[in-house]
């Protein structure tokens, strides 16, 4: 298997004085998608702030590209080539969605395809009848599928999605779905914080199932939908 991209070991994180993942570790490879799935309040969106610098966290090893993330401010984490999509989406709403595609470029490594908006359009559709569109005029789906292709502009090698399917049409769930996998057949990893078991599922290679702020299984999504009585226990599923 080749070298992670992103390399996690004994990762804890808190908020003030309360400490909220206690010594997560895992791996995202080139081209994988890896789920955090569990029950809310599990500490899946902690995982991606803490890599990304948001929370206080501390770590044996955290690492991207063999970079150590540890102590790095979020804009010097987001430069190495990891890209985060937030939650509550943070789009320009008064930029058009070509605009916030602008905001959002930059140069690809050397040997990359770049991403263009033109590329993103092939990938999220609806995009392409709005380009002149702000982003206050646009559903929270569409703003979710603006803030992926605004993320993409800056030729990640990796994407950070938290909860992507939430409070969105089922239309477009299925949309992202075809997104994701899209982007890994670009190449590019994801790793997915997401409460919706049926999207993690369909589009994941592996997951890690998080309950109070530790990692409970770890391993391909095959073997998580075997498990009938962990997926009840900790998911609810």
């Amino acid at each position: 298997m080749t070298a992670p991209l992103l390399d996690v070991a004994n990762l804890t994180a808190a908020y003030g004085h309360a400490q909220v993942l206690f010594g997560l570790s895992f791996q995202l490879h080139p081209g994988e998608v890896v789920a955090l799935v569990g029950r809310n309040g599990a500490g899946k969106t902690t995982t991606l702030k803490a890599i990304m610098g948001l929370v206080t966290a501390t770590a044996d090893r955290l690492a991207f590209r063999q970079t150590s993330l540890l102590g790095l401010p979020t804009y010097r984490i987001a430069r190495v080539g990891l890209g985060y999509v937030p939650e509550d989406r943070r789009v320009f709403t008064d930029l058009t969605v070509d605009e916030n595609l602008e905001v959002g470029r930059k140069a690809a490594r050397a040997g990359v395809s770049p991403w263009t908006p033109e590329r993103l359009f092939d990938l999220f559709p609806n995009l392409a009848e709005m380009r002149g569109r702000r982003g206050n005029q646009m559903s929270g789906g569409e703003q979710q599928m603006l803030t992926i292709a605004r993320t993409l502009m800056g030729n990640p090698d990796a994407i950070l999605l938290d909860e992507p399917s939430e409070g969105i049409a089922p239309v477009i769930v299925q949309m992202m779905a075809g997104a994701i996998r899209a982007m890994k057949a670009e190449g590019v990893a994801v790793l997915l914080s997401e409460q919706n078991w049926a999207f993690a599922a369909g589009i994941s290679d592996r997951a890690c199932v998080i309950e109070r702020g530790e990692i409970r299984f770890q391993g391909s999504m095959e073997a998580l939908m075997a498990d009938a009585e962990l997926r009840a226990d900790t998911l609810g599923v």
